[in-house]
């Protein structure tokens, strides 16, 4: 025990006050809540590879590797203009968000994901049917609130009836996307980001480029409807994927939603035994 005394009290945590922790608290919580909002989109796949230059930075001081010690350090001075370029988005996404309810959504619930999907299967094939153009995008685990705040405010049930009328031509908010959030229909008339991509078929008209464009900046899917081709497609990560009929719509949606499903059961199982673990280590 003596000995335990001394190396804590010899070690950097011995001269640590109560404003140390609290400042490193408080660090942690900043990182956990940027990491939290940046989730499931393209940019924390860029973040990931930036923490990785940085650690090719620190090895190669390390052991004395100058040219490339030199090059990442040339590059790293305009690190923080390229941060901002890069996230402008989610920087303006999170400061929106500050204080809010980012993380607050519910896990997803299978029963009502197949119920909605029903609904939403039969008012795309019968919009189809009618030449009637739609654009439905699902949240799975990267907020769309930045993005919705351009439509209309409806808190509804999803209902076949309901996607019908929001996309009729006769609809003012037909032109725009329906955005569901937590199972129910958030808003309507939504004008999403286009997509820049240069390689997408020129048959593509602005519903498709939405689609492209909202699924390459988060982990939403989207359903729409070419009221040109009366055809069907499902959109995820940037990937239009078209669908002959109501079972592989069906099919489809099932497998993207039930992955969501699984990362968040996941997640809450790895939170429990890390819980579980820091309480075994304060009991020990």
């Amino acid at each position: 025990m003596d000995e335990l005394n001394r190396w804590w009290s010899d070690g950097p945590l011995g001269t640590a006050s109560w404003i140390d922790v609290v400042d490193v608290v408080l660090l942690a919580v900043a990182i956990y809540l940027v990491l939290g909002v940046l989730r499931g989109t393209r940019a924390f796949q860029s973040l990931v590879g930036i923490l990785l230059l940085a650690g090719v930075y620190l090895f190669s001081a390390a052991v004395g590797l100058s040219t490339l010690h030199w090059v990442l350090d040339s590059l790293f001075v305009y690190a923080v203009l390229a941060l901002l370029i890069l996230f402008q988005e989610d920087i303006r996404r999170v400061l929106a968000q500050a204080g809010g309810t980012v993380f607050a959504g519910r896990a997803r619930n299978e029963v009502e994901d197949v119920a909605m999907i029903e609904e939403i299967v039969k008012a795309t094939f019968t919009l189809a049917g009618r030449r009637i153009g739609a654009l439905i995008t699902i949240e799975r685990q990267a907020s769309l609130s930045g993005y919705a705040e351009s439509g209309q405010l409806l808190d509804a049930v999803v209902s076949n009836e309901l996607l019908q009328a929001l996309f009729h031509p006769s609809s003012p908010v037909h032109d725009g996307a329906v955005v569901l959030e937590s199972g129910r229909i958030d808003r309507a008339g939504v004008f999403l980001p286009l997509s820049m991509a240069r390689d997408l078929p020129k048959v593509y008209g602005t519903r498709h480029r939405a689609a492209v464009g909202i699924t390459e900046v988060t982990d939403s899917v989207c359903v729409i409807v070419s009221e040109e081709r009366g055809t069907v497609a499902v959109v995820a990560d940037g990937k239009v994927t078209p669908v002959a009929d109501p079972n592989e719509l069906r099919q489809r949606m099932q497998a993207l939603l039930r992955a969501t499903a699984e990362d968040a059961v996941a997640e809450s199982d790895r939170s429990d035994d890390e819980g579980a673990t820091a309480r075994d280590g304060a009991d020990g």
